[in-house]
């Protein structure tokens, strides 16, 4: 993490103008890094910005504008791995303004899920909790901590009386990430469902976000 806020996960000492920079939520790092390495896009850096974000997602857009202009010109082509997270529409103003695009969807639960799938989870249950690999490996320290469950445990109601269920989208989980977000569900007291989504829509769009700035084949797992 350096004083800007932002952590770098793969980042070039000397960028040749060919490259491709992905600007990424920190919540996507492993996803991304692990998509890099198995296609071997080796002109492809990642600048990350802190997941914590997303409990100021006010602030999301000025930090993605900021790691855009400090990267113009050291790179042929941005790609914004990032949904609107809250930003209602201002990350899209931006990007607009700067003519880079994102990937689209609201939040990666959406890209991960994919649109249809998702819209059929949320019609099917409005209340429901969303977990990704990534919210599971940091759930105490973003929900539990994050929201001060940890000094206030009361509050828990405040914050999931509405929920009914929690359903785990999982990208490429451990032996035992199952069992661990059943019992995150019979923590929080709600009904379990387990989706393997693989890496969704946020592969796809990087395969073809690649292609175009490299126009060489590459695949995803």
């Amino acid at each position: 993490m350096d004083a800007s806020g932002t952590s770098d996960v793969s980042l070039t000492d000397s960028p040749d103008g060919d490259g491709m920079l992905v600007i990424a939520c920190g919540a996507l790092a492993h996803e991304i890094t692990t998509l890099r390495r198995a296609n071997r896009w080796d002109h492809l850096d990642v600048r990350c910005l802190p997941a914590e974000l997303h409990n100021r997602p006010e602030k999301i857009p000025d930090a993605v504008r900021g790691l855009i202009h400090a990267a113009r010109g050291r790179y042929r082509s941005i790609f914004v791995a990032y949904g609107d997270c809250g930003t209602g529409g201002l990350l899209d103003v931006v990007l607009r303004q700067e003519g880079v695009e994102r990937i689209p969807g609201a939040h990666c639960y959406e890209f991960f899920a994919t649109a249809p799938i998702f819209a059929e989870l949320a019609e099917a249950e409005p209340g429901t909790f969303y977990l990704t690999d990534f919210l599971l490996r940091h759930f105490e320290r973003l929900v539990i901590r994050g929201l001060g469950l940890d000094r206030h445990p009361e509050l828990f109601s405040m914050y999931f009386g509405n929920y009914r269920k929690l359903c785990y989208l999982a990208q490429a989980p451990e032996p035992n990430s199952e069992a661990q977000a059943r019992a995150v569900a019979v923590r929080m007291g709600l009904q379990f469902e387990h989706r393997l989504t693989g890496y969704g829509t946020l592969g796809t769009r990087l395969v073809n976000a690649v292609n175009r700035n490299e126009k060489v084949v590459t695949w995803v797992r």
